[in-house]
């Protein structure tokens, strides 16, 4: 998906323009969807591509919304090194908008946590 900038801030909020395309972040617990559990699919804010099943979805007490599994093919890994850290950063596959980092500290079976800012999903619910 290839949109200039200017675009890019013409279509979203500044909050998303900030998180998706700057690769900001929310406050931790000021997200919508930090403890939002309905069934549905968590989508790109950016693109509506579908990223994450709600059934997926886990409160990891960290302040944003949390997932085991992302849909596959949906998420793109990127190695971030800023802030002094070593993380992977994860990426819409189909716009690049930034959603958050993934960590191997996750509960559940897979062993994975995906940390996505609110801002960068939209949510459908199942009908």
């Amino acid at each position: 998906m290839n949109k200039s900038e200017k675009e890019w801030k013409k279509e979203l909020t500044e909050d998303q323009y900030r998180i998706l395309r700057k690769k900001g972040t929310e406050m931790p617990h000021s997200g919508t969807y930090n403890l939002h559990f309905e069934k549905g699919t968590y989508c790109c804010a950016g693109c509506n591509e579908p990223l994450f099943e709600s059934s997926t979805k886990f409160d990891a007490h960290c302040g944003w919304p949390s997932f085991d599994e992302s849909i596959k093919g949906k998420v793109g890994y990127v190695s971030d090194k800023t802030l002094g850290m070593i993380r992977t950063e994860i990426v819409c596959q189909n716009c690049n908008g930034h959603l958050g980092h993934v960590f191997n500290d996750g509960p559940t079976q897979t062993g994975t946590r995906y940390c996505v800012n609110s801002v960068s999903l939209e949510f459908k619910e199942n009908k």
